[in-house]
């Protein structure tokens, strides 16, 4: 029985092996890679391939045939706690991402009337991304490592599975935190990327483990922007503010009293009430030159260039009060 593909016919003839780079062909509801020499075979799960490379990934095979959980779980949540967390006034506040994203349009669009977007991570639409998600000029592919409502691809970002210049544009919001090598990750989203290409990243800097196991990294701002150091910088800056900073270390500071699930979901409803407000000093504070030392987190959007940022260079660029 054929199961619709979740990529257009188009895209799919861009994909490649994330093994050896080679092209695949769709072979009984299998992706197979052509060089003889390799011949690996990937996967399709319900019309979404499964492209990644099982030797060097964390994921296997076996975690999406089987639906494991892996850094999502979608459906673990019950009705009820899902309507109490809506309830409640989160301590989350992105005050950057709809004009970032606003942005970065502006300037992929530039490149080209009907781009093509690769979104990292991106089973879930995320914090300011509908401008994207609902653009009729835009073919969005949206890749990720777990299966959500938005996912067409599972790769992992070490191992992208397309071709050179693939794409306008790639978004990696509030992935390069839970992938283990972070500059391997960004030199796939370079290579990706079509001359002139534009970037669009959201990282954090002062958060707490969020994602378990999955979680291995954080960047300050000059980091931030090394780690993207092959591309032009458009625009970068706090996209989180340290009110949501400190409200995040004030949940984690009492979470680490308790241990059971009841007892974690009744201290995150009480700092949930008594904390939101912080969130609301970022609104003033975003663009100040002490949140460049204490924002929760960062955004980077720039352009593919042949041009690397020196380091002396670097240290040119921080805007903190230090």
């Amino acid at each position: 029985m054929n199961t619709q593909m979740k990529l257009s016919e188009n895209t799919q003839q861009l994909l490649n092996c994330p093994i050896c780079h080679s092209k695949l062909e769709l072979v009984k509801e299998e992706f197979e890679c052509i060089n003889s020499e390799c011949k690996a075979r990937f996967p399709v799960v319900d019309g979404i391939p499964v492209l990644i490379n099982e030797s060097s990934s964390i994921f296997s095979f076996s975690d999406f045939l089987n639906r494991q959980d892996t850094t999502f779980n979608f459906q673990s949540q019950s009705k009820l706690k899902k309507v109490i967390a809506n309830l409640l006034p989160d301590i989350h506040a992105n005050i950057k991402g709809k004009a970032n994203y606003n942005q970065f349009l502006k300037v992929v669009m530039k490149q080209n009337e009907k781009p093509k977007i690769l979104v990292v991570g991106g089973g879930i639409v995320g914090d300011g991304m509908e401008a994207v998600f609902s653009n009729p000029d835009l073919e969005i592919v949206s890749s990720d490592v777990s299966f959500g409502p938005c996912t067409a691809l599972i790769c992992d970002a070490h191992d992208i599975p397309f071709a050179d210049n693939s794409f306008d544009g790639v978004i990696v919001q509030a992935v390069l935190e839970h992938v283990l090598d972070p500059n391997r990750c960004v030199e796939e989203i370079y290579r990706v990327l079509k001359k002139g290409g534009v970037v669009y990243a959201e990282t954090p800097f002062m958060q707490q483990v969020h994602m378990g196991r999955y979680d291995f990294t954080r960047f300050t701002h000059l980091g931030h922007r090394r780690l993207f150091r092959k591309f032009e910088e458009v625009s970068s800056g706090a996209v989180c503010g340290p009110g949501m900073a400190l409200a995040w270390s004030y949940q984690y500071f009492l979470l680490s009293f308790v241990k059971s699930d009841a007892a974690k979901s009744a201290v995150k409803a009480f700092t949930r009430l008594t904390s939101f407000w912080l969130k609301y000093f970022d609104y003033f504070l975003i663009d100040k030159p002490g949140t460049f030392d204490a924002a929760s987190g960062y955004y980077f959007i720039g352009t593919k260039s042949d041009r690397v940022l020196s380091d002396r260079e670097l240290l040119k660029l921080y805007k903190g009060i230090q």
